[in-house]
């Protein structure tokens, strides 16, 4: 075991500032991803979880936080930064970092911590998110710290105490498009340069131009794939953008458990809902167009990527689309018809395209509507269906049915299932977390009737269930 820092062999101070994790007086691993210590040829004992933990320094790692800037909500924010992210070092080329270890240079006066409902619902989305097959960065575990973290958790004047915990996770890097932005606004021309050289290398190119088209290629897929499970990230702000294309920074993200393009679960954006569902793909296309004003400002056209970013997305998205409804090839007057029925009656985003998967021969879809159908809905979505298996490809239904469950997953980590698993953990109930960890290996399996279900009513105004913030 080799721990080197790339960043820190690479650039100097003020990229990045060298910290020191604040030790926390009774941690515990309660959550390990055995998949991500054998990437790192590691195992779970006393020493890594003082070193996870924040109260030991392992020889070769040098603890740094790095400093970035970013466009949060449409807006120029400035200098940010990882507030309470603490990148340890790196084995075998992959990052590890600490998120809730303590204050960093760059914490804006806060604590630096973090609490169990967020960091649990990080652990768990980031695994969930690489074995649905979505570019993701990892979690290798969830530690509880021993400590209570006060938080406002809607910031309504209402802090209460939490359990705090650390989140561990991983990546080949976390930088981010506000990396990038912070030299532009900085005019530093010179570490610009040796970051564009640095992520050049990762994209095994010496030409600005390829790197930033595969980025673009890469966070159109991205969309797409975001799309197609029904994903919502809800704070996707350039500092929270990957400049490798990942999943990165899971905060008030949500599922679509009933179909709503507008949808966000983020509460700090419900009046204009800038990152609902829908939006995504456009955001995205945004954020690369402020990482390319950034490399104009410093002298580097990269604006052709955008086009490609378009031309990717639309071939991505109607490849997608088509694969979620078993056909050949994308049909636009099919798939606008379905998004409109879908939104008539409250839909299960998960199980109607599950069940649609067994409807090739008989209607199966019944459970997937949150109330009793109407007679106009009926009719809709057997006029849908008629059309709909005439242009199934002349294969079995079996067949059919099989590929589309390829890509239609029946289990999510839906946001009241974490809800519920934080809550149990709280009591040092594990039954819960240990169940939705076995079930999110396999998403494309139909688990057990707890887990394959619509929302339950409860759910709806629960605080941390459809509505959470970016509190933790």
């Amino acid at each position: 075991m080799n721990f080197t820092n790339s960043i820190a062999d690479h650039f100097q101070q003020p990229f990045y500032s060298i910290v020191s994790p604040t030790p926390v007086p009774n941690p515990r691993i309660i959550g390990w991803s055995e998949e991500v210590a054998a990437l790192l040829k590691i195992k779970q004992d006393s020493v890594w979880l003082e070193a996870l933990a924040g109260n030991k320094i392992l020889p070769g790692m040098q603890p740094i936080a790095t400093r970035y800037a970013g466009h949060q909500f449409g807006h120029w924010a400035g200098q940010l930064g990882d507030g309470r992210a603490i990148i340890l070092g790196e084995i075998d080329s992959q990052e590890i970092q600490l998120k809730g270890a303590g204050p960093t240079p760059y914490s804006r006066r806060a604590d630096g911590r973090a609490v169990l409902r967020s960091s649990l619902r990080e652990f768990l989305c980031s695994e969930a998110m690489f074995h649905l097959g979505i570019p993701t960065t990892r979690a290798l575990a969830l530690l509880t710290t021993g400590e209570s973290v006060t938080r406002d958790m809607f910031y309504d004047g209402h802090p209460a105490a939490e359990p705090g915990a650390i989140c561990v996770r991983v990546a080949k890097s976390f930088l981010r498009f506000g990396h990038f932005e912070m030299l532009a606004s900085d005019g530093d021309q010179k570490t610009f340069r040796k970051l564009l050289d640095y992520v050049l290398a990762m994209y095994q190119t010496d030409r600005v131009e390829i790197f930033f088209a595969e980025l673009c290629r890469r966070t159109a897929q991205l969309m797409s794939e975001w799309l197609r499970v029904g994903f919502i990230h809800a704070v996707m702000n350039t500092d929270n953008m990957s400049i490798l294309g990942l999943t990165i920074d899971y905060g008030p993200y949500g599922w679509l458990d009933i179909y709503d393009p507008n949808f966000t679960p983020n509460t700090t954006d419900r009046d204009y809902k800038r990152y609902r569902f829908s939006a995504q793909p456009a955001i995205a296309l945004w954020n690369l167009q402020r990482l390319a004003d950034a490399f104009s400002a410093l002298g580097e056209d990269v604006s052709a990527g955008l086009e490609i970013y378009k031309t990717e997305f639309n071939l991505s998205f109607q490849k997608m689309s088509a694969d979620k409804l078993g056909l050949s090839e994308f049909d636009l007057s099919l798939s606008e018809e379905l998004d409109q029925i879908l939104q008539l009656q409250e839909t299960d985003y998960t199980l109607f395209y599950r069940e649609l998967a067994g409807s090739i021969t008989t209607n199966q879809l019944k459970d997937c509507f949150y109330q009793q159908q109407s007679k106009e809905h009926q009719l809709r979505i057997e006029n849908w269906l008629s059309v709909w298996r005439k242009k199934l490809p002349a294969e079995t239904a079996q067949q059919i049915s099989a590929k589309m469950n390829q890509v239609n997953p029946a289990f999510l980590v839906r946001n009241y299932l974490a809800f519920e698993a934080t809550q149990d953990l709280e009591k040092n109930n594990f039954v819960k977390f240990n169940e939705l960890m076995s079930a999110l290996r396999r998403p494309y399996e139909k688990p057990s009737e707890e887990f394959y279900k619509k929302m339950p009513a409860w759910a709806r105004q629960q605080p941390g269930c459809s509505a959470l913030s970016c509190s933790s």
